[in-house]
């Protein structure tokens, strides 16, 4: 007997002998009946109501559509395409910042409150960074500006770079990137003037999201280089126009004291992951093999 049936002969009749099939019922006033087996259809007979249909076939030429946002939108925004790779070698890069121990895709872009910005790209990007911990200073969101000698928010600093052409490298430790698939994690360092991100290891995902958007996914060949970076330094990644999978990249630091050493950095790009970081993004690869 199963549970079920356990349940409505309880119910019923207070003895677990009594089966609801076979057996009869006493009434109030003393007269026995017996249960009637349960109808009704297994399907509706007139069918599923199959709803409103809303779907919309793309116009034949997408090109002539447009979409409409405010401009004065906080919450929506229009994504402009990245610039292109300009073919040259990345020098003297300076370090944004070079993150303390873990940093998971919340530290790189925080959830909570800014989940309401997914659709503004800039707005979302003044998280960047802000929980990390800066291996300078031991500190959240205080970085130096190498350009100007003075402390600020890793955003802020960022953005500086960017309005002075200035792109910027990001040096992290083991399993960098790990937790959820973040998109904005890797879309906001590309947006603010980002151009590589170098570390002992990344997590699968989000290394993947960066090559996605042109973004450089290094690793120490050596993973004890981490420590020769110094948050001061010049970073400067060479050979560029040769970059092809299995084959390191050339990274010169150059130090405050004026002295440099010369460190073998790794990838995992394929050559139409490599072709993504020429064209400035994954996105931008296809809208040029659709022109």
């Amino acid at each position: 007997m199963c549970f079920c049936q356990i349940v409505t002969a309880l119910a019923l009749a207070g003895d677990l002998r009594f089966n609801p099939l076979t057996d009869s019922l006493t009434g109030a006033s003393g007269e026995e009946f017996r249960l009637e087996p349960p109808t009704g259809e297994e399907l509706p007979s007139k069918g599923f109501d199959a709803g409103e249909e809303c779907y919309q076939e793309p116009p034949a030429k997408g090109s002539s559509s447009s979409v409409d946002v405010d401009p004065n939108s906080n919450r929506l925004q229009l994504l402009t395409p990245f610039d292109k790779w300009d073919g040259n070698d990345i020098e003297d890069a300076p370090v944004l910042i070079k993150v303390y121990l873990k940093c998971t895709t919340d530290h790189i872009s925080s959830a909570g409150p800014w989940l309401k910005y997914r659709g503004h790209l800039d707005n979302i990007s003044n998280n960047m960074f802000i929980t990390a911990i800066n291996e300078e200073n031991k500190e959240m969101n205080s970085v130096k500006n190498q350009l100007t000698g003075e402390y600020g928010p890793v955003p802020d600093t960022a953005r500086y770079y960017k309005a002075q052409g200035v792109k910027w490298v990001v040096v992290g430790d083991s399993n960098y990137g790990e937790g959820s698939s973040r998109e904005h994690a890797a879309l906001e360092p590309r947006h603010l003037g980002g151009v590589a991100i170098i570390v002992r290891s990344f997590a699968r995902i989000h290394e993947t999201n960066l090559k996605k958007q042109g973004m450089l996914p290094l690793t120490f060949a050596d993973p004890a280089d981490y420590d020769k970076f110094q948050p001061s330094d010049r970073v400067s990644l060479l050979g560029l126009a040769n970059l092809s999978p299995g084959q390191p990249v050339r990274c010169v630091l150059k130090h405050s004291d004026g002295s440099s050493e010369e460190i073998q950095l790794n990838h995992t790009m394929n050559e139409t992951q490599i072709s993504w970081f020429q064209a400035g993004s994954a996105l931008n690869k296809m809208a040029d093999m659709f022109r």
